[in-house]
């Protein structure tokens, strides 16, 4: 029997299964051979040792928007503001990478953390004005995602474009600002192991320090936070601190690890994403690594079925729609969570 404290696993178990069963279900229409295209689908990400990677490679960057996503949905901030400083981010990162040139790992270092401090920087001003004005997250981080993409934009064309290139890419970076690769065949980068030290940092900075609890408190009631004794104006704004220096982060690995140009020519995605792994991961660090690899790995799938098959790679979206709109339901399977809250109390 599920107890009623297992209900949110089973829920999102359901979730999936169903967005699947959907999806299945549309390849079994328009499909001229379904069982063949399914089986694509679900298992050529396992494959090769490249298509692993592949899977590897793309749940790098949502890890580190599902976490900063996550820190921020904890403390009840709907931000989505992620997206633009990952991107901005990136770019800060590519500037050092092109301009400055310092030996050995001290040239990744640096331009990580510059874009890292300078995402918690751009993250803090939707933080502040909501800490002090009560201004809505959701509304001014949509904002800056548009606002830090056209500036970001203007330098790549004008500042880090390599005329020379036949396409909108900055110059090449410095060979000494590249993250290593630290598998074989693949282009899984020391990005991984960085990501995999936050989620852990992160889980203990939220279940097993002050400022932790008084960031799940502020999101769970931010009245009764308040009346307590929190200054919940200054929990709000070091979520948004820590989120944009984690988001920053992920930008800036991103395009030190994955790419030796800067060439993002529109928002990658990465931030929105986020939104979704840490909906899967219900706000839990540690559950964003399962969930970013769920979702890299059914997107990885969904583009070798394209290329193998005769089912298009829009097919996921499909997919995540699903998902979003079952996760976000507060209404589904409550009935089922009720009972077994019921039949708990009698047998208690």
């Amino acid at each position: 029997m599920f107890k009623s404290k297992y209900f949110e696993t089973f829920r999102t178990t359901a979730v999936i299964l169903i967005a699947l069963v959907i999806a299945f279900l549309i390849i079994a229409l328009v499909s001229d051979n379904p069982v063949k295209t399914i089986g694509i689908f679900l298992f050529e990400p396992l494959n090769s040792k490249g298509h692993i990677g592949n899977v590897i490679e793309m749940a790098i960057p949502l890890m580190f928007t599902g976490l900063a996503v996550s820190l921020l949905f904890r403390a009840n901030m709907f931000n989505l503001g992620a997206e633009g400083v990952f991107y901005f981010s990136g770019v800060v990162a590519s500037a050092i990478a092109i301009h400055w040139s310092l030996g050995g790992f001290l040239h990744p270092v640096v331009a990580i953390l510059a874009g890292s401090i300078v995402g918690a920087i751009l993250s803090a001003i939707p933080g502040i004005l909501k800490a002090k004005w009560n201004a809505n997250e959701l509304v001014t981080s949509l904002m800056f995602n548009n606002i830090l993409f056209g500036i970001g934009l203007y330098l790549l064309n004008y500042q880090l474009r390599d005329a020379k290139a036949f396409a909108n890419v900055s110059f090449k970076f410095e060979k000494t600002a590249l993250l290593d690769k630290i598998i074989p065949g693949t282009r899984i980068h020391t990005g991984l192991i960085i990501v995999l030290v936050l989620i852990v940092l992160a889980h203990f900075f939220l279940y097993k320090t002050k400022w932790g609890y008084e960031l799940r408190m502020t999101g769970a009631n931010r009245s009764f936070a308040r009346y307590s004794g929190m200054k919940t104006a200054k929990v709000i704004i070091l979520v948004h601190l820590l989120a944009g220096f984690i988001a920053g982060m992920g930008g800036s690995v991103e395009v030190l690890g994955m790419y030796t140009r800067f060439q993002w020519t529109a928002l990658p995605g990465y931030g929105l994403d986020g939104a979704l792994v840490a909906m899967l991961a219900k706000n839990n660090p540690l559950s964003v690594i399962g969930s970013a690899l769920f979702l890299a790995y059914i997107r990885i799938g969904a583009d070798l079925m394209a290329r193998l098959s005769d089912v298009p790679a829009e097919m996921i979206s499909i997919i995540q729609a699903v998902i979003i709109l079952l996760i976000s339901a507060e209404q589904f399977l409550k009935f089922w969570k009720n009972r077994m809250l019921l039949k708990e109390a009698r047998e208690a």
